[in-house]
């Protein structure tokens, strides 16, 4: 059987990279950026595309999501959580106190901020990757540093002179895979994931949007506003919450919302990562099974 080809931000050596490892039956193919890996994706030259979507210190990246709600139109199939160790990569011979440069990606430099503060006369130079950062600083004859992981020192023969050096511990990434159009099977430990376009800026209308979830006791996992790029003060609304679109109450719940409210985006149903939202589905289905049958003995002792 031949492999499923999925795109990632490279070059080799990136957390993208380690990140689409962990993918089993897949060629990982290298792009230069995230819109490339999307792009690859719509255009069919890449089976599908693993990119980040959310880190837990810098939150949204905003090109993944720009590109999903404006540029394509494709699906989220999976996600991959991946622990995120940073490293300042220098190459052999090369001391902390001699780099007069660092150059990584621009959410790895922000995870580092108050490290990099601590540094006296250093340059900070953005790079289209942290692995990229790594390559050139192995190219490089000056006494620089890139800020990346292990992985990437290793490949490019660089050793790390600073270790685990982000300002927050418990940091990771969330990664997306995403494909042309297949929505994966109901697990019953699903996240679902919408845009929300307002028909009109008026009063309310985000608690109209949000009421029909409570209404059915669907649980949020996050809410973010985007600019919708058409002037200041038009956003949209990037909704994820538990539950699948298989699920007769979220099926419900997404129709209700296109028929009424506003044009909803579709950006998928996939499996949860780890803990998810199993039990309170069933403790919501139980109780709505209770309410269902009190309703019905109420009912039923209408006069005929």
């Amino acid at each position: 059987m031949a492999l499923a080809r999925v795109g990632y931000l490279g070059p080799e050596g990136s957390f993208s990279h380690e990140a689409v490892l962990t993918l089993p039956g897949t060629e990982p193919v290298a792009c230069a950026s995230i819109a490339d890996v999307l792009a690859g994706v719509a255009d069919g030259s890449l089976d599908t595309g693993l990119v980040p979507l959310e880190n837990a210190i810098e939150g949204t990246v905003s090109a993944t999501i720009d590109g999903l709600v404006f540029d394509h139109d494709l699906v989220i199939e999976r996600e991959v959580i991946l622990p995120i160790h940073l490293h300042l990569l220098a190459r052999p011979g090369v001391a902390l106190g001699d780099v007069t440069r660092v150059s990584s990606y621009v959410h790895a430099l922000a995870q580092v901020r108050g490290f990099l503060a601590g540094l006296s006369s250093v340059n900070v130079d953005q790079a289209t990757s942290t692995s990229q950062a790594a390559r050139d600083v192995a190219a490089s004859s000056e006494p620089c540093a890139a800020v990346g992981s292990a992985v990437a020192g290793s490949l490019f023969g660089l050793v790390i002179i600073a270790s685990d050096i982000a300002d927050h511990p418990g940091n990771a990434t969330r990664f997306v895979e995403v494909g042309r159009g297949d929505i994966p099977a109901v697990t019953g430990n699903d996240r679902t994931s919408i845009v929300c376009f307002q028909d009109a800026d008026r009063p309310g209308s985000l608690y109209a949007i949000l009421g029909r979830f409570a209404a059915r006791d669907i649980n949020l996992t996050k809410l973010e506003s985007r600019p919708t790029k058409l002037g200041l003060g038009s956003y949209c609304f990037v909704i994820e919450f538990d539950g699948h679109v298989g699920d007769e109450i979220v099926a419900d719940c997404l129709a209700d919302l296109q028929a009424h409210l506003v044009r909803v985006k579709f950006l998928g149903s996939y499996p949860v990562t780890g803990e998810g939202s199993t039990n309170r589905r069933e403790e919501v289905g139980e109780a709505r099974r209770f309410a269902a049958q009190w309703i019905s003995a109420i009912r039923g002792q209408i006069r005929n």
